[in-house]
């Protein structure tokens, strides 16, 4: 009765140990995810703020499209480690990029929108337009 219940090693080693052990990655992790966004409002506009710490100003883009507000980064870098000789012993390469849109409201000034970057936060001021009121025209009940 004991070989009817006994498992072949190889089935055990590549099913349950491989496909059903979810703590261990199969993949390489990676440094970057997608970061963290802000959105606050206040009178005279919003301000959006990203978690975006080691990422370098340039790599950020920014850009408004149609009401669409789009803030992007990609970066790549490259690792190579030789031996003594001078022959290829090693070569890692990474990319990582994101990419995040806003739809704005219409009450928004575009041409006034700016963005600064420090301490590993990406911080954009969207104005809002004045709204004002002379354009009410009161209008006599008879």
């Amino acid at each position: 009765m004991s070989n009817l219940i006994r498992r072949n090693s190889f089935f055990d080693d590549f099913i349950t140990k491989d496909l059903f052990d979810f703590a261990t990655p199969r993949f390489q992790k990676t440094d970057f995810t997608l970061p963290s966004v802000n959105v606050k409002e206040h009178e005279a506009g919003f301000e959006i703020q990203v978690a975006a710490p080691g990422i370098k100003k340039e790599d950020f883009k920014i850009n408004l499209e149609r009401n669409v507000l789009t803030i992007s980064s990609e970066r790549q870098s490259e690792n190579e480690e030789k031996d003594n000789n001078g022959a290829f012993t090693r070569r890692e390469f990474n990319y990582s990029s994101f990419s995040r849109s806003f739809t704005l409201p219409e009450v928004v000034e575009a041409d006034r929108i700016e963005a600064s970057y420090e301490d590993g936060i990406l911080k954009i001021d969207v104005p809002k337009k004045e709204v004002t009121m002379q354009n009410v025209k009161t209008i006599e009940i008879k």
